[in-house]
């Protein structure tokens, strides 16, 4: 994942482009892999982890009745992550990330390892889902591995 992150980091610094972060699942892992990379300061913003429902409200924007509808693990939460993180932060690209890492808090709904992933700025965002194998530390680390890879495709496009 290191080499992920250089890779990164030389098209930020190569596009001008400053990035955040808004993690639930994650605990800050992929901010902690964007700033692995020597140089990071030049492009990493702000990586905030919103773990708590309150916390995406207060921190990052996302709306009660978005929550209320579509529950933190969902394709319009993460958009709306990204969107909130960008504007308090001021960074142009943005990734968010919220899922079920395990081993509880499953349901048939939405079961252990669904991850949603967002990258994208104040004004645009796309989502992806994700179902992740094993324990709760390869949710994680899978969903960090895909949220750089995300980044990466966005800035090449």
């Amino acid at each position: 994942m290191a080499l992920l992150a250089k890779r990164l980091g030389k098209l930020c610094v190569a596009q001008n482009v400053t990035l955040t972060t808004a993690e639930s699942c994650t605990g800050g892992g992929i901010a902690s892999m964007i700033t692995s990379a020597a140089g990071s300061s030049a492009y990493f913003e702000t990586g905030l982890v919103t773990y708590s429902n309150a916390a995406k409200t207060r921190l990052l924007g996302v709306a009660q009745q978005t929550l209320d509808a579509h529950g933190a693990v969902s394709e319009a939460v993460v958009n709306e992550m990204v969107r909130g993180a960008c504007r308090e932060s001021g960074a142009q690209l943005g990734v968010a990330v919220s899922g079920v890492a395990g081993p509880g808090g499953g349901s048939a709904e939405k079961p252990v390892g669904l991850v949603w992933l967002s990258v994208g700025s104040e004004r645009e965002q796309r989502a992806q889902r994700f179902m992740f194998p094993g324990d709760r530390q390869a949710v994680r680390e899978q969903a960090v591995r895909e949220a750089l890879i995300a980044l990466i495709l966005r800035l090449s496009r």
